[in-house]
């Protein structure tokens, strides 16, 4: 009796284990945010929100972020034994094996591509495709080579808002002005995004040759300054959709103050140039682009 209830807990934990692998290995809490921002373009673009299409939205998305997430651990697997950030993960630990992670990867891949294109738009569908192999096949690879992936990077994750925008559109899809804003703002907020991240993982990013600080000199003025630009840029980015009537004076306000203070955050690191200031700019930006994007979204 005694060993049967072992057992039963032994297969418990095992099939807890196998799901927390599965979260680690499509990165679920960044998957989350992605589909967040994809969902915020749907109702965005939707003159009446269809709750129906808005479910099939985040469970495609969900697919192809997952699968994009799943294939960048495979490509890394052996790069992220390196890094104490990521050896920790079921393909470096040998918790998963290529083979199974492969599979999972392309199902949610194939799976994720064919609900945004027949539930949602074909042109939804591409969108999510071309965000899968530009993160996999271009970004992944250029990490190692030159800080200019971050650029190439930012293009498909700026992506989600335009595809959830897209979404609402009917027939084959339209790319309307207002996708293009909401694309334009995740596009830039990338950078300083990025850019602390790196700042706070430079150590370890080296330890697998990844090159993501804009400057050579890697923790220095340099790069300080670019994110301090960039952040800076962000701000009369993010009030287009006021300029052009997306919203109103209320979500201006949100804007203007998420942005100075994110500006702030940014000044602190050029400033200081220090891994605390880079840490605060990090979280700062998690913060930051939610609360941008339901602004806009209330249009108030």
């Amino acid at each position: 009796m005694q060993t049967q209830e072992l057992s039963s807990s032994e297969k418990q934990f095992a099939a807890t284990s196998k799901w927390s692998d599965y979260a680690q290995f499509i990165k679920l809490r960044l998957a989350s945010l992605v589909v967040l921002s994809a969902a915020i373009g749907f109702v965005i673009g939707s003159h009446q929100v269809n709750w129906g299409k808005m479910l099939m939205l985040v469970i495609g998305g969900f697919l192809v972020t997952g699968a994009s997430n799943g294939f960048n651990q495979i490509i890394e697997r052996n790069l992220d034994k390196l890094m104490i950030r990521t050896q920790n993960r079921p393909l470096p630990q040998e918790r998963m094996g290529v083979n199974e992670s492969f599979i999972l990867a392309s199902l949610m891949g194939i799976s994720g591509v064919a609900v945004l294109w027949l539930f949602m738009n074909p042109l939804s569908g591409i969108l999510g495709l071309l965000a899968l192999i530009l993160y996999t096949s271009v970004y992944t690879p250029l990490k190692r080579v030159t800080p200019f992936a971050v650029f190439v990077g930012a293009l498909p994750g700026a992506i989600p808002p335009m595809l959830g925008h897209v979404a609402s559109t009917s027939g084959f899809g339209e790319i309307q002005f207002q996708a293009w804003i909401l694309f334009v703002i995740q596009f830039m907020w990338q950078f300083p995004h990025f850019w602390a991240i790196a700042w706070v993982s430079d150590e370890d990013y080296k330890r697998a040759g990844f090159r993501m600080l804009p400057s050579l000199g890697g923790r220095d003025k340099s790069s300080a300054f670019q994110v301090l630009v960039y952040t800076l840029f962000l701000l009369p980015v993010s009030l287009l959709p006021v300029l052009f009537s997306m919203s109103g004076s209320i979500s201006a306000i949100v804007i203007l103050i998420c942005g100075l203070f994110f500006s702030f955050q940014a000044h602190t690191l050029y400033k200081e140039c220090t891994v605390e200031a880079a840490r605060k700019l990090m979280f700062g930006s998690f913060i930051y682009l939610p609360v941008v994007q339901i602004a806009i979204m209330i249009g108030y």
